[in-house]
């Protein structure tokens, strides 16, 4: 099985798309393969999956991120319905900072975004009744948990509905704004999976 691998122009920001084999009876698709992975330069150590349903159209889950020794790298996919998904750079001194880049991943695409470490990630929903899977490379740490607004005027995202139609938690409504977050600090040359 083949997969087809795209960079979105941020480092590390990687639009993933697995071969899907079907026929009358349904479909067969590897969506983690750790050697075809490696193959494409990604060398990635998952240690927990994590599993999100959206009752609603405009459901707002970020900007989301977890520090360092507990930073993330995520492989994001959706298995039912569709959303916008974004990865910010958040990596102060690094060429990108503030950057951010944007797909819609969905169940009909079966396309996967990996958001390296150094990038908070967050996602609107589409359709209603969407579930996202998303494989991370840390276990959640409550003291590591940190979020940025989704609306930051200096990330600038362009979401795709109104923001008066969007459904957010309160953790999310009253996250700091990047220039008040602690982020990561750059480091030239750091490999990237």
């Amino acid at each position: 099985m083949s997969l087809e691998v795209r960079s979105l122009d941020l480092d590390g920001v990687l639009e993933i798309v697995p071969r899907k084999m079907g026929d009358e009876r349904g479909f067969f698709s590897e969506t983690w393969n750790a050697r075809q992975f490696a193959e494409h330069g990604i060398a990635l150590d998952f240690v927990q999956d994590n599993h999100s349903y959206s009752a609603s159209r405009g459901v707002l889950r970020g900007l989301h991120y977890q520090l360092p020794p507990y930073a993330q790298d995520k492989l994001v996919r959706v298995v039912k319905g569709a959303i916008f998904d974004v990865a910010v750079d958040i990596r102060r001194g690094s060429p990108s900072f503030a950057r951010w880049a944007a797909i819609e991943i969905s169940a009909r695409r079966w396309n996967q975004l990996l958001v390296p470490r150094g990038f908070a990630h967050g996602f609107l929903t589409l359709e209603p009744d969407t579930e996202v899977v998303y494989k991370v490379t840390n276990p959640y740490s409550p003291a590591h948990d940190r979020a940025i607004r989704f609306d930051d005027p200096d990330i600038a995202i362009a979401w795709p509905l109104p923001l008066a139609e969007l459904q957010l938690s309160e953790k999310d409504r009253t996250a700091p704004q990047l220039r008040q977050a602690e982020v990561f600090e750059f480091a030239a040359g750091e490999e990237r999976p």
